[in-house]
């Protein structure tokens, strides 16, 4: 039958106008009942097609263009739509799939033994055999590459990019990273939010450390100095001292959102910085040294915080990890932020940092995946082996 269609397709050199075919007929046909199906006369080649299957959901995106196919040529294609992204998979088929075209049968048309025919008996005509079908199945945003991307040139405070091409290498605009990375527009930006990336001069950076310091620091100084409530500072004294202190409007709230949040109360804005966030940071910076016995941690960060904020272990869940050495117990930095994004990196991270994870310290480290269709629980059956020496025991997990 391939080889016959073959021939049928080379004898046909006629343009399709778009009809032809007897679709209805097909569509209206009742069970068990057949028709006569012939070859139209533009039949062939099947290169040129490609067929997508896709759930009821994603109709609606698919007709009205709110999809996008992305990925370099090196990576495998997703699927976009406006707040998810879908693998595409080509599955073929073993079976015949005949594409018929709508309209009533054209003639001259050809017969299954290519020979030509005025198409009286005729029903339906194939315009083309399909070979399979691409589907799309739900996937994580790939956003590893995104963070690689931003940490090419992070933001630093008084920087001057200068003019001229060179001087953009390593920066890049919504648009840069809507071409570069294979995640929707939505989860594109819940990615940039996460990595605390913020806008500048039309690129999306993420801004350095050291100056992340220096504005949180002078937004602290400043509190003593003016006397602002850290849990109510009015922006527009915020903004205007800090302004007068040489530091950009939209680096101040950038830190401002980073580390707190605002509340609007008669029609003023406030600021409200938030303790966790506060204190996590400056227990990062408190373990940039390396590792530390935990009493002489826990005395340094609590007095490296602000007054009125209190220091508490629980709020460095996926920030440090603490182990007992001897009669000591050390803390060390380990970041749930700085970890892989896809669950086979990431668990093989984990593991290289402990071959053996509790549960109350894995938890932590995990609870961020996000994989279509599968659950936290399958997710530690695939990439864990758990042991539990008896009920009571705290249950034990190690790489698989």
């Amino acid at each position: 039958m391939d080889a016959e269609m073959a021939d049928a397709g080379t004898q046909a050199e006629v343009e399709w106008d778009g009809g032809g075919g007897g679709a209805d007929a097909v569509l209206g046909l009742a069970g068990g009942a057949s028709v006569s199906l012939c070859y139209h006369q533009a039949f062939g080649p099947h290169d040129d097609i490609v067929l997508l299957e896709a759930a009821d959901e994603l109709l609606p995106d698919l007709l009205q263009g709110r999809v996008t196919v992305r990925g370099r040529p090196e990576e495998e294609a997703v699927l976009c739509t406006p707040s998810a992204t879908y693998a595409m998979k080509f599955v073929g088929t073993s079976n015949s799939m005949f594409l018929i075209p709508p309209g009533e049968p054209a003639v001259p048309s050809l017969r299954p033994d290519h020979t030509g025919g005025d198409g009286t008996n005729a029903v339906a005509a194939a315009i083309k055999l399909a070979p399979g079908s691409i589907e799309l199945v739900r996937t994580a945003p790939r956003l590893d590459k995104l963070k690689k991307l931003l940490k090419e040139r992070p933001y630093v405070l008084d920087e001057d990019l200068g003019d001229g091409l060179h001087h953009k290498k390593g920066l890049y605009t919504w648009q840069d990273l809507c071409e570069l990375i294979q995640a929707s527009d939505g989860e594109l930006s819940d990615g940039l939010s996460s990595l605390s990336a913020v806008e500048i001069d039309g690129f999306w950076r993420m801004v350095d450390v050291n100056s992340v310091n220096t504005v949180l620091d002078m937004i602290l100084h400043n509190s003593v100095l003016h006397d602002w409530q850290l849990n109510a500072m009015r922006e527009k004294d915020v903004l205007s001292v800090m302004e007068s202190d040489g530091f950009a409007h939209k680096i101040v709230t950038h830190c401002l959102h980073r580390f707190g949040s605002k509340v609007e109360q008669e029609a003023t804005s406030y600021w409200s910085l938030d303790e966790r966030r506060v204190c996590s940071h400056f227990a990062r910076r408190v373990l940039g040294v390396g590792k530390m016995k935990l009493d002489n941690f826990m005395d340094k960060w609590e007095r490296s915080i602000p007054s009125g904020m209190c220091a508490d272990l629980q709020m460095l869940e996926g920030e440090v990890l603490c182990e007992k050495l001897g009669a000591e117990t050390w803390v060390h930095a380990f970041s749930v932020a700085d970890l892989p994004l896809t669950p086979a990196e990431r668990f093989a991270a984990l593991f290289r940092e402990r071959p053996k994870w509790e549960w109350k310290d894995l938890q932590p480290y995990i609870r961020d995946l996000r994989v279509p269709g599968v659950s936290s629980e399958g997710l530690l059956i695939k990439y864990t082996r758990r042991t539990q020496p008896n009920a009571d025991a705290e249950p034990i997990f190690t790489a698989r």
